[in-house]
């Protein structure tokens, strides 16, 4: 489905003050009809300061650190400031994003219970609120492979997010239509985010957004255009990342040169992250680097090294569940370790 390109202005401008202040030439609140007048006056209530919204942002800042159960308890902590003050769309913020954090967690039952629950508070009149349940509704829709279903919603809440001028949430709807959606779509809609990140110098997202379209080119077989992207996201992530998406960025550009049989550069690139990754503790993109270095000594007929880099990385990414993520590659590295044993006993 194809949909009116909305750009971002360069300018952001908060809800509030795009609630409580009227153009020149439109109407203001109390000249429109009743349901409209309703919403605005919805939006701005929700768009006021409160304790509770304050610890949404907090909630928020920690799950993109990436710490799950430390958000959840500081949203828990959100959503009983918003029931105390009846602010019915940060309850709902609250509940959708505890509800995140248990799929992020593989609680589905838990998370369900917490979906369900905001969804019941849930009002289209509360951008706020309203976005972020369906942005988590997309999301458990996603992990159950319900990928048409979600892509739909994704499409849809873009559309809700941009009229309402939600740029972030828009760019994180079309983030995930790039992700549920066909490749030549994906493409599409991580282009279109792209550029409404660009456009709005939403700088945050251009690394992921960058990334997840060179893992599309990669699925594709589209390999230089795989690099390419990749290499956009690590600028990105280097200005704008963590020391972690630093480190995957690199790991990022090495496997694509692996992709290439450019094993010189690829080595180059990996064989650095093996101390890194151990520094951070990142034992899955410390497996996925010994099976990649594997792959390279492998092509080079060091049998031995890299017999012993694919039984280091299938400890670890037996750890980390590679078995139910990705059971061909799975499959495919104890195959490999295998044959290599016969070949140097």
């Amino acid at each position: 489905m194809n949909r009116t390109e909305k750009t971002i202005s360069l300018l952001i401008i908060p809800m509030a003050l795009v609630l409580l202040f009227s153009p020149s030439g439109m109407l203001s609140a109390d000249d429109k009809p009743e349901a409209e007048k309703e919403e605005i006056m919805a939006q701005a209530e929700e768009a006021k300061t409160s304790d509770a919204k304050e610890l949404l942002n907090q909630a928020d800042e920690v799950f993109r650190k990436k710490q799950y159960a430390e958000s959840r308890k500081i949203y828990q902590q959100a959503l009983e400031v918003a029931k105390t003050a009846g602010n019915n769309s940060d309850m709902t913020e609250a509940m959708a994003m505890i509800a995140r954090t248990c799929l992020i967690g593989d609680d589905k039952k838990s998370g369900y219970h917490w979906l369900n629950s905001a969804e019941k508070l849930a009002l289209p009149r509360e951008p706020l609120g309203w976005s972020r349940v369906q942005s988590v509704r997309g999301r458990f829709l996603w992990q159950e492979d319900r990928l048409i279903e979600a892509t739909k919603l994704f499409k849809d809440l873009y559309q809700y997010c941009s009229d309402r001028k939600l740029y972030e949430r828009a760019i994180d709807a079309a983030h995930m239509v790039a992700i549920t959606a066909d490749h030549e779509e994906q493409i599409t809609w991580g282009k279109k985010g792209i550029r409404e990140a660009e456009a709005g110098s939403i700088t945050g997202w251009l690394g992921p957004l960058w990334n997840n379209l060179g893992v599309t080119y990669e699925d594709m077989e589209q390999y230089d255009s795989s690099l390419a992207a990749y290499k956009k996201a690590r600028g990105y992530h280097y200005r704008h990342g963590t020391e972690s998406n630093k480190m995957i960025a690199d790991w990022a550009v090495g496997h694509a040169y692996l992709n290439l049989k450019d094993y010189d550069e690829a080595e180059k690139w990996l064989e650095p992250l093996v101390e890194w990754c151990e520094k951070l503790e990142d034992n899955e993109f410390l497996g996925l680097t010994c099976r990649d270095l594997g792959e390279i000594n492998l092509a080079g007929e060091q049998y031995q090294s890299a017999l012993d880099y694919f039984i280091r990385a299938e400890k670890l990414l037996k750890e980390v569940g590679m078995p139910d993520w990705n059971a061909e590659g799975y499959d495919k590295l104890l195959n490999q370790i295998k044959e290599l044993r016969k070949k140097v006993e």
